[in-house]
């Protein structure tokens, strides 16, 4: 089985979704990621801000970052050899890796729309 390490960049979180506006990108790799983990494949996130030692001590994610600075991240790794620099994976990229339809990673449509209505919260 392939095992997928993506080194992120610093992050208020561990996915980075989250704020008042939140990077579609993120929202998508955050949910490939999360169906990928319930369906028992081996994928791991690090985000600089709170591991910055896994930085360190992945010597190709050391040697890029100090090559080319923290604008090269995300820097995502496949059975430990470096597959991309600068973007995340696809779904088709995760579908591939670990040999799956890359349909399964798309996220769920909303079943029902919610409606608030803030002027009357008190």
């Amino acid at each position: 089985m392939k095992k997928v390490e993506i080194f992120d960049p610093a992050m208020c979180c561990s996915t980075g979704v989250c704020g008042p506006s939140v990077d579609p990108e993120l929202t998508r790799v955050a949910s490939a990621i999360f169906t990928l983990e319930k369906k028992g494949f081996d994928i791991t996130r690090y985000n600089l801000t709170s591991q910055p030692d896994k930085f360190v001590d992945q010597v190709e994610v050391n040697k890029i970052l100090m090559d080319k600075g923290p604008d090269a991240l995300p820097v995502v790794l496949v059975d430990g050899e470096v597959e991309k620099i600068g973007s995340y994976p696809t779904n088709e990229e995760f579908a591939e890796w670990f040999g799956i339809n890359s349909e399964e990673l798309k996220g769920e449509e909303p079943r029902m729309p919610i409606k608030l209505n803030i002027n009357n919260l008190k």
